[in-house]
Formats: structure tokens, C-alpha cells, sequence
């Protein structure tokens, strides 16, 4: 990484003045004697928020939040939500084949049964300090645990393997019901299974948590059992023949609803078929056995349709008719951002008559109503980023940290940037230092810098359906003075 000399100037004229002066108040993020930052606090800098429709995002994109192809986690489910309307995921899934290669189900093969198993997304672990700040919340369920759900699985019109959009906004086309189930979510409670065992005795076990769904055995072995020797040699041929998978999850209690995560990354989502067959050497016998389909972004694709309703609420008046209100609105899967204006902090240098090398500078967002809001709890991340010239969403300078896979880095992107909930304050914070401190130089023009919610575990540029948080934040104008605000701590540059 290379650093040129005016940046070099700046950090050395900052760290002299921050390790000199004396006199000068004190803030920061908690403060402490030992590690207060000194300067000059402004904290009336204009600061506007607009709530905005966020763009629609690929549910299936290569390399994306970490895994090798698709999400990490995939939404399912319906909210009933009195602020933010209505919100309602579904899937679409490939079946590959058991192993991907070429599978055969015997001589005289008949089917016991057949069961769609999908697996609940693992709670990734966060450092002990960022959990003991965000408070508890579980990355595979959002929302009511007591909503009950019409779990319904149909055949998909069309070869899903096919398509080369995965937006959230796409629709996908089905006919045939295979199965259907009624469901209360249960992400942390395992489930007894019979597991299969050729030649001996089935036994039951404790599989990882899962929702499985009854199919129609007669319809899975038209549909798959009964396909020739060719259509079952590779993934291709199948997906041309049986086309995919369709899941909705409808709410049929009165109660606010929920979206479950399902973990389509491993091997543990299934289509598993029991079934009979000849034995290979004794005519007279018969074997059980238990072949399970993998459904699974590295065999497949797996997509997610989400549509947002806000009909009738504050968000629609807001979008509609945008200007200065009391509260915004964040929520996560493409739904609602906010954009952030800093609109006279181009002029500060003017202002105050002199030239400033900034110490910190923090974007604090307060929630609204303090109150945890059951049963759809306030998001534990918030993502902070900007556009660039192209319009194009990219990291803010401090939260560019140069890598092996990021070489052209912000050698300044040293501290945490931030962007966790903070249960006591019940605010976000950002570290903003050298975004801001390129704002008031003329380095950057701000072409717009924008919030979301993200997932706990993962900063995400693009609002990948991998969380389902909202939240309503105060404006710069609030008048319970539960606002979002920039903190700018400088000292003067004379030179």
C-alpha cells in the first residue's frame, strides 16, 4: 500500500496535535481518561435523512458474503408488521442428484415415502464484546416465535438451472402440489429422525434443527423415480426433467408472523426419498433404502422471492412525498434505506475561518422509540456505505481495511468502524473520521451516503436477504431529540 505525502503530512500534523494539547474538551465513543480524544467537539453540522425503496438485490450471486455461491442463510415466512406492512419470502430450488453423478433406484424400486428436509441456518458466533453490546438475537429467525405457517412445496413450471437473475423481485411459476405442512418455527430444537441403515436396524437419532415436509409419494415417483437412466446420469438432465422447487410459507394465525432461515450452503437440505428395491443378490429380498437429493447452492441454484407492501403506511407517505420528518425507516431484503446528507459540511473550512485536521468524527444513530419492539426487534448492524461517481456502492475510506482481496485499501481504515447496535444507548455509531475529514478537504464529493440494516455477522454493500431487521431512527430535527447527529472532533490547522 502506498501512502503520499499530504496524507502522510495529515497524520503526522494529527497525531503531534492530538498527543499536545491540553486545554481542549474531550469525547468519544465511551469516554475514558486513558483514551479520550481531544479537541474541539461540533456537533450541530446539518445532517438530512431520506427514506428511499433500497434496490433489488441477486439471491443467488457467485461469491457473495462469504460462501463459495449463494447466500449464507435464505429467508422463508410472512409479516404482519402494524409499521412496516407487509413482508413475505419464498424459495426456489434446483434438486441435484444423490453424489451428482449418475444414480440408479434398483430393480422393482417402490416408494415409502418422501420428505423435503431444509435446514435451519447455523447462529454464527460474534465476539464476546460486539454479543455483550447488541444484546441476544438469533441470525436464523426473525420476528413472532408463536406464528403458526401453511408450509406449502410445488413444482416449479421452469428450469430454474436455466436462469442467470436471481433478483429478489423475480417471480417463479408453479403448478403441482407435491406436499404441504402446518408449522410453528422451532430454529433451536432438534428433531428425532429414523435413519435408514441397509441390512440392519433403522435407528432414531437428534438431527440439527430442520423443517420437514411430507410430499406426495406418488407424485415424487412419477415426477423423479420413474425418469430413464439418462435423465438421471448428471444435474443438468434432472433439472431439464423435474425443473426445481417452489416453498411459500403463509401465516394462518392472527399473529405479527416471522421469516425462518434455512441453510442451503452445507448438505443438510434435502429432498430425501424412502423407498424399496430388490436386493442385488437374493431376488426374494428386499432392501430399504434412503436416497437424498441435495438441494444446495454448490448443485443448484437456490433463489429467494421477497415482496415488501407498504400500502397504507408512513414509509409510502415518505417515498411518495419526500422532505424532513421526525422518523426514517431502515428495513433489510431490499426494503426500505436512508439516504445521508452532510449538506453544508463541504463549506465547513469556510465557516470556521481556518483549516481543520479532524481527530474522530462519528455518525450517531439513535432508534426512535428506545423500546425494544416486540416481536420484531431492532437489528443488532447497520451497514454504512457511499456512490461513487458511477453510482456505483462502495466502503467508506474508514471501512476500506486493504487486504490481500482489498489491495488498493485505506491505509487509514485502522480503528473499528462500527455499526452495532448498542442496547444501552440504544443508538448505532460510526466511525467517520477520514470520510468526513475528505468532505471538508474537497477530496470526495458526496454523490450520497446511505443506511441499511445488514446481518450481524456480515457487512454487506448490497442488501442481500440474509437479515430481516427494521427500525425506525430519529431524524436531525427530532423533537425528543432521538436523532441522528455527526460528532466532529478537530483542532485547527493554521498551516
Amino acid at each position: 500500500m502506498k501512502f503520499s505525502k499530504l496524507d502522510l503530512l495529515t497524520l503526522l500534523i494529527s497525531l503531534f496535535l492530538f498527543s499536545s494539547c491540553k486545554d481542549s474538551s474531550s469525547i468519544g465513543l465511551d469516554i475514558n481518561p486513558a483514551n479520550a480524544v481531544s479537541g474541539i467537539l461540533l456537533d450541530t453540522v446539518t445532517v438530512t435523512s431520506r427514506t428511499e425503496l433500497d434496490d433489488p438485490a441477486s439471491t443467488y450471486p457467485p461469491a457473495a458474503t462469504g460462501s463459495a455461491v449463494g447466500l449464507v442463510r435464505y429467508p422463508l415466512g410472512q409479516m404482519a408488521d402494524p409499521i412496516f406492512g407487509s413482508t413475505t419470502a419464498s424459495l426456489a430450488m434446483a434438486v441435484g442428484l444423490p453424489s451428482g453423478t449418475t444414480y440408479s433406484f434398483g430393480t422393482a424400486a417402490e416408494i415409502d415415502s418422501a420428505v423435503l428436509v431444509m435446514s435451519y441456518a447455523t447462529n454464527t458466533a460474534v465476539p464476546a464484546s460486539v454479543q455483550a453490546t447488541i444484546g441476544s438475537q438469533l441470525a436464523q429467525f426473525y420476528g413472532d416465535s408463536t406464528s403458526t405457517f401453511n408450509v406449502q412445496v410445488t413444482q416449479l413450471n421452469t428450469n430454474i438451472s436455466t436462469q442467470t437473475a436471481f433478483l429478489n423481485t423475480a417471480t417463479y411459476a408453479s403448478t403441482d402440489v407435491l406436499g404441504s405442512a402446518t408449522i410453528t418455527p422451532r430454529p433451536g430444537s432438534s428433531v428425532r429422525v429414523l435413519r435408514v441403515i441397509p441390512g440392519a436396524v433403522d435407528t432414531a437419532y437428534n438431527a440439527a434443527p430442520q423443517v420437514r415436509i411430507k410430499l406426495s409419494a406418488a407424485l415424487i415417483k412419477s415426477k423423479i423415480m420413474a425418469l430413464d437412466s439418462v435423465t438421471l446420469s448428471t444435474n443438468a438432465n434432472l433439472a431439464a426433467a423435474f425443473k426445481g422447487l417452489k416453498v411459500t410459507a403463509s401465516l394462518v394465525s392472527g399473529k405479527p408472523g416471522a421469516v425462518m432461515f434455512f441453510d442451503f450452503a452445507g448438505s443438510n437440505s434435502n429432498l430425501e426419498i424412502y423407498y424399496k428395491k430388490q436386493n442385488a443378490t437374493t431376488a426374494t429380498l428386499r432392501d430399504t433404502v434412503a436416497a437424498q437429493f441435495p438441494i444446495s447452492a454448490t448443485a443448484g441454484p437456490v433463489a429467494a422471492s421477497v415482496k415488501h407492501d407498504y400500502t397504507n403506511t408512513a414509509i409510502a407517505a415518505q417515498i411518495k412525498t419526500p422532505a424532513d420528518y421526525a422518523v426514517t425507516y431502515l428495513q433489510a431484503m431490499s426494503g426500505v434505506r436512508n439516504k445521508i446528507t452532510f449538506p453544508y459540511l463541504k463549506n465547513l473550512k469556510a465557516s470556521l475561518g481556518t483549516k481543520i485536521v479532524i481527530n474522530k468524527a462519528e455518525l450517531v444513530v439513535d432508534i426512535s422509540d428506545p423500546t425494544d419492539s416486540v416481536p420484531f426487534k431492532i437489528p443488532p448492524r447497520l451497514s454504512l456505505y457511499r456512490l461513487d461517481l458511477a453510482k456505483q456502492r462502495q466502503n467508506l475510506p474508514d471501512n476500506n481495511v486493504a487486504s490481500t482481496t482489498n489491495p488498493t485499501g485505506d491505509p487509514r481504515a485502522i480503528l473499528p468502524f462500527g455499526g452495532f447496535y448498542d442496547k444501552t444507548k440504544k443508538s448505532y455509531t460510526f466511525v467517520v473520521t477520514s470520510y468526513v475529514q475528505d468532505i471538508v478537504d474537497g477530496k470526495t464529493i458526496d454523490y450520497g451516503t446511505y443506511l441499511a440494516p445488514t446481518a450481524t455477522t456480515e457487512f454487506n454493500l448490497q442488501p442481500y436477504a440474509t437479515s430481516a431487521g427494521r427500525a425506525v431512527i430519529g431524524s436531525f430535527n427530532n423533537p425528543a431529540n432521538r436523532k441522528i447527529r455527526l460528532n466532529i472532533y478537530y483542532v485547527k490547522n493554521p498551516n
